[in-house]
């Protein structure tokens, strides 16, 4: 779940680029001899219990990725209009592979939908766009990418040695070894991509084996992300977005995007500026309101709850709204 890093870097990377210390460019491992270990190894000591010397032995096996730091540092690409962007994600592959999965996991996705209230096709279309049902989950080494980023990357040093602290406390957790796990250049892990901060608070051994394995278990991959929607106060069965119309000379003043995620409008409100919603709203709902670039025409559209909740998992509408279109899809073509 790149969701906290993905915003940041669209924001950010081409002065991060500028960040990195080349005095640490010649580093190639982790040893004691990087000025940041010695602090890291106690505090793990301090606040977890760690042995020092393990830790020490452990770093001295992680690796300084420059491909890492180059990717973390690259300048954003173009914002894709929504157009560009939905293609990518919604394709007639994608929908029969999500199809697939659901065939083959109907039982633990029911359950899930019972035990946490998420719909099946929500978990199906985080997984299929994170990782494509499992099959693209990341291939650097996880201790190697958070130590490079924790270590040698300071425009976000803290927040990566965060994350390589609990790398550490949920692989003594689950008794994995930590140079074994893989995924994505951030540290994202497993079917859903779970940052590991996120996999010590969400991950669940859904089908009660020991192990919350989101690598390579797929039901406790969709118990994990179907438990994070519901901390997240996901409301099962509610609408997530509506397609308006707009008429008049005002209803930009409606948008809601440019004052962030969390701003809000009611529907009442709307309805002044010339918004008409597609579907019957009540007029204190409050709603998030976006126009989309559809290549030759715009779309309007109201989030509601449920569309916040999706933007918890990666901070982007257009991404909450592939979630949601693909999750649709899937449903359909599914015969639900």
């Amino acid at each position: 779940m790149t969701l906290q890093i993905s915003a940041w870097l669209r924001r950010h990377a081409p002065a991060a680029a500028l960040a990195l210390s080349p005095m640490l460019a010649l580093a190639q491992n982790y040893t004691a001899e990087h000025p940041s270990v010695a602090p890291f190894v106690e505090e793990m000591r301090a606040e977890y219990g760690f042995d020092p010397e393990h830790v020490r032995q452990l770093l001295a096996q992680a690796e300084r990725r420059d491909s890492i730091l180059e990717a973390i540092s690259r300048p954003a690409e173009r914002v894709r209009p929504w157009h560009e962007y939905r293609k990518i994600f919604i394709t007639d592959r994608r929908i029969a592979e999500g199809v697939a999965f659901w065939n083959q996991h109907a039982d633990a996705l029911a359950r899930a939908e019972e035990v946490y209230g998420v719909e099946p096709e929500i978990i199906l279309a985080i997984i299929g766009v994170e990782t494509f049902y499992g099959a693209n989950k990341g291939s650097h080494r996880v201790i190697d990418a958070l130590s490079t980023l924790g270590f040698d990357y300071p425009p976000r040093a803290d927040f990566f040695r965060g994350q390589l602290k609990s790398f550490l406390v949920l692989t003594r957790e689950q008794q994995v070894d930590p140079l074994s796990l893989t995924g994505s250049y951030a540290g994202a892990m497993g079917f859903p991509q779970f940052i590991p901060s996120s996999y010590l608070a969400y991950a669940v051994d859904f089908d009660e084996d020991g192990v919350r394995d989101i690598w390579n278990n797929p039901v406790d991959a969709i118990g994990s992300a179907a438990n994070y929607f519901a901390e997240h106060k996901w409301k099962h069965g509610e609408t997530v977005a509506v397609e308006a119309t707009v008429s008049g000379e005002d209803y930009a003043q409606g948008f809601t995007l440019d004052r962030g995620l969390e701003a809000k409008i009611s529907v009442g409100e709307l309805k002044k500026l010339g918004w008409t919603p597609s579907v019957e709203l009540q007029d204190d709902t409050q709603v998030m309101a976006f126009e989309f670039d559809a290549g030759d025409h715009k779309q309007y559209w109201l989030g509601l709850h449920n569309l916040h909740v999706i933007t918890r998992y990666n901070r982007s509408v257009m991404y909450a709204m592939v979630v949601h279109q693909l999750a649709e899809l899937i449903r359909e073509a599914r015969g639900e």
